[in-house]
C-alpha cells in the first residue's frame, strides 16, 4: 500500500480493534451471567467458571467481528469524509477503488480470521467446553450433595451436608439408606470426603456413628473413627460424551460417518452448518462493503450522512438476520445451502455498486460567457 493508503487503513484499523473488544466484553459479559450457577449451583472453582466463558470467545467473535468491522467503519469513514479527507483524495487524482482498497484489505483479513476461527477454533473450544461440563454433571461431591438440601442422589437414599468447602471436604453429613430387605440405617459424621479405592468412588466419612435397624425391629449402634461408604452402586452410568453438531470438525460435517444412526439423521443439518462455516466470513466483506456504500455511496454533504447511514445500518440488520434465517432452513432442505453465500454476495455486490454509481457531466462551450451541459454519462 502507498502512503495514504496506509494512512487510510490505520485510521480504519483502530476504532475496528476497539470496537471488536467492546462488543467481545459485552458478550463475554452477558455469557458469564449465564454460566454464573456453576460457581453457585455446582460449586466449581473460579478458574473453572473462567475457562467456560474464555472457550466461548471464538464463537462469540464469529458472530460480532461483522458488527463491529460494519460499526467501526462507519465511524472512521464518516470521520474522514466530514473532514474532507476523502475529498481531499479524490481531487488528488485516486481513484474510488484505491480509497476503498484499504477498507477492503481490512474486511478480507478479518474474513480470514473468522474463516480461522470457524473451522478450527470454535470446534475445539467447543468440545472442551462440552467436556467440562460433562465432567461437572458427573462430579459425584457436586452430584451427591447440596449444603444446607436434603436431596436424594439414588433410591432409597437421603443425604444432607451442612456445608462444602473449595476443597470438597464435607462437614455435618447425614445419610438414610433403605435397604431391599426393609431395614434402614443411617449415618451421621462430622466430615467426609469423597475419593476413589481400587478406581471406584467411596465416601470417607469420619468421627461419626451409623444406626441400623434391621427388618426385624433390631437396633444396632456403632460409632467410628473413619468409615467408607461404598457409592459405585449409587453412580452407575451408561452416559456416554457425545459431540453436537457445534462441536464438530469440517471434514465430519461434509464427511460424516453414515453408519452412524445420528450422523445419518442429522447429515442435512451437518451439511448447513459446514456450509455455514464457510459462509459466515463473507460477512465482513459484507459488512464493510455496506458501510462504504453509507460514507461513500453518495454525494458530499457537510451536514453529515445521518439518514444515508440509518438506512443502510437497517439494511445491514436485514442482511444479517436473512443470514440466520437462510442458515435455519437449511437445516431441511440442503439445496438451499446456495442462498447462505448469495446473501452475503449479494449484498456486497450491492454496497459496491453505490460506490462506483458515477454519472459524469459533460460540458460544451457555448461562447465565451460559459459552458452548456450535453448530457449525462454514467
Amino acid at each position: 500500500m502507498r502512503l495514504i493508503e496506509r494512512y487510510l487503513f490505520r485510521q480504519l484499523v483502530g476504532p475496528t480493534i476497539l470496537a471488536t473488544a467492546a462488543l467481545a466484553a459485552l458478550a463475554l459479559l452477558a455469557r458469564s451471567l449465564s454460566e454464573f450457577d456453576i460457581l453457585v449451583e455446582q460449586r466449581q472453582t473460579a478458574l473453572i467458571f473462567a475457562k467456560m466463558i474464555l472457550l466461548a470467545l471464538p464463537q462469540l467473535l464469529n458472530i460480532i467481528m461483522p458488527v463491529a468491522l460494519f460499526v467501526a467503519a462507519l465511524v472512521a469513514l464518516n470521520r474522514l469524509h466530514t473532514e474532507q479527507e476523502i475529498v481531499v483524495c479524490f481531487a488528488g487524482g485516486m481513484s474510488r477503488w484505491r480509497v476503498i482498497s484499504p477498507a477492503i484489505r481490512l474486511s478480507v483479513f478479518a474474513a480470514l480470521i473468522s474463516l480461522a476461527l470457524g473451522l478450527w477454533a470454535q470446534p475445539w473450544s467447543a468440545r472442551l467446553i462440552r467436556e467440562t461440563a460433562f465432567d461437572m454433571k458427573t462430579d459425584l461431591a457436586s452430584t451427591l450433595v447440596r449444603p444446607g438440601e436434603f436431596t436424594e442422589p439414588g433410591p432409597g437414599l437421603t443425604v444432607y451436608a451442612q456445608t462444602i468447602d473449595r476443597d470438597n471436604l464435607i462437614k455435618n453429613l447425614f445419610i438414610h439408606q433403605e435397604k431391599p430387605n426393609g431395614g434402614s440405617v443411617t449415618y451421621t459424621a462430622r466430615e467426609g470426603v469423597i475419593a476413589k479405592r481400587n478406581d471406584l468412588p467411596v465416601l470417607i466419612m469420619r468421627k461419626g456413628s451409623n444406626q441400623e435397624f434391621s427388618s426385624a425391629g433390631v437396633l444396632n449402634y456403632l460409632s467410628f473413627e473413619e468409615y467408607v461408604f461404598d457409592l459405585s452402586t449409587l453412580f452407575q452410568s451408561d452416559e456416554l460424551l457425545h459431540y453436537k453438531i457445534a462441536d464438530r470438525y469440517p471434514h465430519e460435517l461434509f464427511f460424516p460417518d453414515l453408519t452412524q444412526d445420528w450422523e445419518q439423521h442429522n447429515r442435512v443439518k451437518m451439511l448447513a452448518e459446514g456450509h455455514s462455516r464457510l459462509a459466515s466470513p463473507l460477512y465482513n466483506i459484507a459488512m464493510m462493503a455496506m458501510a462504504l456504500a453509507a460514507v461513500i455511496g453518495g454525494s458530499f454533504s457537510r451536514m453529515g450522512y445521518g439518514k444515508r447511514i440509518a438506512a443502510v445500518g437497517a439494511a445491514a440488520a436485514v442482511v444479517r438476520i436473512m443470514g440466520f434465517g437462510v442458515q435455519a432452513a437449511c437445516d431441511d432442505q440442503a439445496w438451499l445451502n446456495i442462498l447462505q453465500y448469495a446473501v452475503p454476495i449479494a449484498a456486497t455486490w450491492w454496497g459496491l455498486a453505490q460506490i462506483f454509481r458515477q454519472k459524469v457531466q459533460r460540458y460544451v462551450p457555448i461562447g465565451q460567457s460559459g459552458l452548456q451541459p450535453l448530457g449525462a454519462a454514467s
